[in-house]
Formats: C-alpha cells, structure tokens, sequence
C-alpha cells in the first residue's frame, strides 16, 4: 500500500502524519508527504514539528517538503488531506474518478465528518503541534489497522 499524507507546505501536518504512520506498518508499504504549495520546497520540517515527533520517539528530520504533482496522483494508492482547502486543491488534480476515489480528508477515517480538518498548528506553539500530534496519532493507528486488516 502507498499512502500520501498531505498539507498546504509540508512541514508542518503531513511530515508528522507520515512520520507517525510509519512507525504503525510493517515494511512493504510506502508512506510519504507533499504539500499543495512549493513555498517550502526542499525544506525540513517545521522545528517543532521535529521536536514534537522526537518527543514520541520519531525522527521526521531528514524529511523534506515538496510539492503534490499529477504523477502522486497515480502512484498512491489513498491521499489524505488535512483540511477542506488542501482536498479541494488535491481534487481539481485529479484526472478521472479512479483518482478522485483515492482522495479523502485524513479525520474522516475517525468518523468525524463535520469537524474533518486537522487544524494548522503553524501559527501556533507548541501545544497546538502537541494537539495535532495526538490527533494524527489516532487517525494513524485506524488507517494502520485498515491496511493490515486489509492485507
């Protein structure tokens, strides 16, 4: 399985949802990251993002932003996006719906779908990236269980 984490930059949301999933799978599934902007191109992860992750034994560290393109879109078998705003814009790059199907807002795997937006932790300290941590965590470890469940 191929799964595509995916925020506005990429250093703050979609490094650690990647970072976090990664910890939950076995070897043989690939996991990474992308962002809808390219403002943080080849730029790590947001330092507290880093210092987060690393408070739970992840190291997001050598991660580095880039941008969503067309060929993510048929490589990756789901795509999660952390709010409204990025699945819209994850959306309009699909070609057909085969690639429209892939796409989901990452809080809907825990049945919230009214409050599905993982909020940007960006502008705020660090409880907020700790908030955001916990709530990746939880939608992490349903996705993992679907997965091995679905192996």
């Amino acid at each position: 399985m191929k799964i595509l984490m995916v925020c506005l930059g990429n250093i703050c949301r979609s490094p650690l949802a990647e970072g976090i999933l990664e910890t939950k799978l076995t070897e043989g599934h690939v996991v990474d990251s992308a962002g809808t902007i390219s403002q943080h191109e080849g730029e790590h992860p947001d330092p507290r993002a880093i210092k987060t992750a690393a408070h739970h034994h992840i190291d997001i560290s050598k991660q580095r932003s880039r941008p969503i393109t067309s060929l993510d879109l048929e490589r990756f078998d789901k795509i999660y996006c952390m709010d409204i705003d990025v699945y819209e814009d994850v959306i309009s790059k699909a070609k057909n719906e085969e690639q429209r199907q892939k796409i989901s807002l990452f809080l809907e795997v825990l049945g919230d779908h009214e409050n599905a937006e993982v909020p940007d932790p960006y502008w705020g300290d660090m409880s907020d990236f700790e908030n955001v941590f916990q709530l990746l965590d939880q939608g992490c470890t349903l996705i993992a269980k679907q997965i091995i469940n679905d192996q």
